[in-house]
């Protein structure tokens, strides 16, 4: 019997990756669950995923007729692909996750998909890597590794107190109101600590 997966790469329909470390992401994984949307780029540059995932209506029908087997339908309009993959890697115990191919093509997708972090992190381990860095959810006080010069940006997703300390910008109890206010940071050493009670997402570029 096969043991279960603890940890899967989700591949979304944006831009397929390109730098090393997300195409490292993917050649180590151990279970990689496709967007329906993505399967086909996906197939033809990487292989052959676990599960593809969606509403099924951006498929090839000969990829959909050839990967039967590890196609799951699920027609819920009230929610993305990307979600609908998500909350499959979650039903089947799967605590670990990695999102790769979530932006770049249309930007009300992509700040979608980020936005949406905030509520996969509430539920599992998430991280969203992009050619040019990382996306990572928190909801409490988190210390991040890093290296100094590491640019680095914060988004507040609820209106709480945050501190922010190991920043050339430290913050403390501030309000952050607009997604940009908390951008453009930098790393000072070797760690840096996000405080707050609220939902955020901290951005760490390659």
């Amino acid at each position: 019997m096969n043991k279960k997966p603890i940890s899967a790469v989700v591949v979304a329909n944006g831009q397929f990756p390109t730098h090393p470390t997300p195409l490292s992401a993917l050649r180590e994984a151990k279970y990689i669950v496709c967007c329906d949307g993505a399967a086909d780029v996906f197939i033809s540059n990487f292989g052959i995923p676990d599960a593809i995932v969606g509403d099924c209506d951006s498929i090839s029908q000969e990829n959909k007729i050839r990967f039967a087997d590890r196609l799951y339908p699920d027609s819920d309009q009230y929610t993305n692909d990307l979600t609908k993959a998500v909350n499959f890697c979650i039903d089947r115990g799967i605590k670990d996750i990695t999102i790769v191919g979530a932006t770049g093509k249309r930007e009300d997708h992509t700040l979608g998909n980020i936005s949406l972090l905030a509520e996969y992190g509430l539920q599992v381990k998430v991280i969203m890597i992009t050619d040019y860095g990382r996306f990572t959810p928190i909801h409490g006080e988190t210390t991040f590794d890093s290296t100094p010069g590491q640019q680095v940006s914060i988004f507040c997703i609820d209106s709480e107190p945050i501190t922010l300390t190991g920043l050339k910008y430290p913050l403390e109890n501030a309000l952050l109101t607009n997604w940009w206010q908390g951008t453009l940071n930098e790393s000072l050493g070797r760690e840096f600590t996000v405080s707050t009670q609220g939902r955020v997402i901290v951005f760490q570029a390659f």
